[in-house]
């Protein structure tokens, strides 16, 4: 058995992230199932016992983890990435993009993750998932709202991203420019969005509907640990 120990101290990263490195070249041919993690484990030469603790759920598990981990990679780039010569809605269709050009030499392995969430058990899986990545976004581009907007940016982008993520696997365009145009034309369509809600907002009727019974999405607020992250002096 390999040392599972990694750089944070928690093994059972370490453990997770060798048998996903492990796994990709194997999904390929038998999807995101227990007999791919399990052969995953055997070939990273992980604890068995430890793997169990990675992934509980099995092969679900398996396509979650790698889901994540393009997020953080995602997270990561936007982090470094200086956007702030683009437009808000270039910016959201930069991000997206990049999105899919991490994991462009895994494609397959997103096609049959699209399978696998799109099966009644774990589609609630697979909505959250595409939730993190819409909310992984957001937050890389500077988001600050904290009431309904919070919730309403992030449906909608997962709407986006998840037609999006479908149209690309279809995708034989070169440098998928076609992927390119969808996905303007997409945040396109939620900026012409807005822009109604705005300019209800700022009717007669939009004035008076939020001082009337739209008071009551002021009490509306985003999750607390989302507050705490983003609280002054904390990481």
């Amino acid at each position: 058995m390999t040392d599972t120990m990694d750089a944070s101290g928690d093994p059972v990263i370490d453990v997770r992230d060798k048998v996903l490195a492990a796994a990709l070249p194997l999904v390929v041919f038998d999807g995101w199932t227990d007999r791919t993690l399990a052969e995953a484990v055997r070939d990273a030469e992980v604890d068995p016992a430890l793997s169990r603790l990675a992934f509980p759920r099995g092969g679900v598990d398996l396509a979650l983890a790698f889901h994540h981990s393009n997020d953080a990679k995602l997270a990561d780039w936007l982090e470094e990435t200086d956007l702030s010569a683009l437009r808000y809605s270039e910016r959201v269709s930069q991000a997206i993009f990049h999105r899919l050009e991490i994991v462009e030499q895994h494609r397959e392995a997103v096609r049959r993750a699209a399978s696998l969430f799109a099966l009644p058990i774990y589609a609630t899986d697979g909505a959250r998932a595409i939730w993190q990545t819409a909310d992984t976004i957001w937050a890389g581009l500077g988001d600050t709202s904290r009431d309904l907007n919070w919730y309403t940016k992030r449906a909608t982008l997962s709407t986006v991203y998840s037609s999006v993520v479908l149209f690309w696997l279809g995708d034989d365009s070169p440098d998928h420019t076609a992927t390119r145009a969808f996905i303007d034309r997409r945040i396109e369509n939620v900026m012409q969005f807005e822009k109604l809600k705005s300019s209800v907002r700022s009717s007669p009727l939009g004035r008076a509907f939020e001082a009337g019974p739209g008071r009551i999405f002021d009490r509306i607020r985003a999750p607390s640990a989302v507050m705490r992250r983003d609280a002054p002096g904390e990481e």
